[in-house]
């Protein structure tokens, strides 16, 4: 019993010197195999009842002995080598207990970093592709103003041509009324000019006609 108990706080020391100190693959491997060993709780559990309730055993057995040598004033070598076996074998199980105990808590708390330097890869990933469609947005932005400035431009350049055509336009439209105006002029003295001619022609021939009469 004594050997076994020694061989598990030996090993159980192993265990917890190799989840302070990282050897190569080690930690992860001992971690990996304290995951196997927590999914088995039950049996877990089965075991830490079982050493407490030896444990207490024991504490009751160093009582009675202590009791016993109390009573005849000192304990016989058979008490003695009993007593000191059981009070070997009650520190080693307290022992054993305390380091599954602080392998435990070391285990939880290393699981618990492991995630927590996980989750702060996957947030740095995180931030530096947000970081990332910043500057692709920030440079959007950029080639949409831009292109709002080169259209702005374009349209007052076509605001500008728009105001010089119709300028233009009003300015042809006065000369078209102007010229409009002059050939009505034209056409109001080429009628007049024709019943001035008609008026004329008339005359003429009422003048012709008065002159055959006096040669007659």
């Amino acid at each position: 019993m004594t050997q076994l108990l020694f061989l598990a706080v030996f090993a159980e020391a192993f265990v917890a010197f190799l989840l302070m100190v990282k050897i190569g693959p080690l930690r992860e491997l001992v971690m990996n195999g304290i995951d196997q060993v927590k999914m088995r709780k039950g049996t877990v559990l089965t075991i830490a009842g079982t050493m407490s309730v030896i444990l207490f055993s024991n504490w009751i057995s160093i009582v009675k002995i202590q009791n016993k040598g109390a009573k005849i004033g000192t304990m016989t070598p058979m008490d003695q080598v009993l007593w000191r076996t059981h009070l070997l074998e009650a520190s080693l199980m307290g022992f054993s207990l305390y380091l599954g105990f602080l392998i435990d808590r070391m285990h939880h708390h290393l699981r618990k970093l492991i995630n927590l330097r996980r989750n702060r890869g996957a947030s740095k990933q995180e931030v530096e592709k947000l970081t990332k469609e910043k500057s692709e947005f920030q440079e959007n932005e950029q080639k949409a103003n831009e292109e709002i400035k080169r259209l702005r431009k374009e349209m007052t350049s076509l605001t500008e041509n728009l105001q010089k055509f119709k300028l233009e336009s009003k300015e042809k439209d006065k000369k078209i009324e102007t010229a409009e105006a002059h050939v009505a002029s034209l056409q109001k003295q080429s009628a007049d000019l024709l019943l001035e001619y008609d008026r004329l022609l008339e005359d003429n021939q009422i003048l012709q006609a008065k002159a055959l009469g006096y040669r007659g």
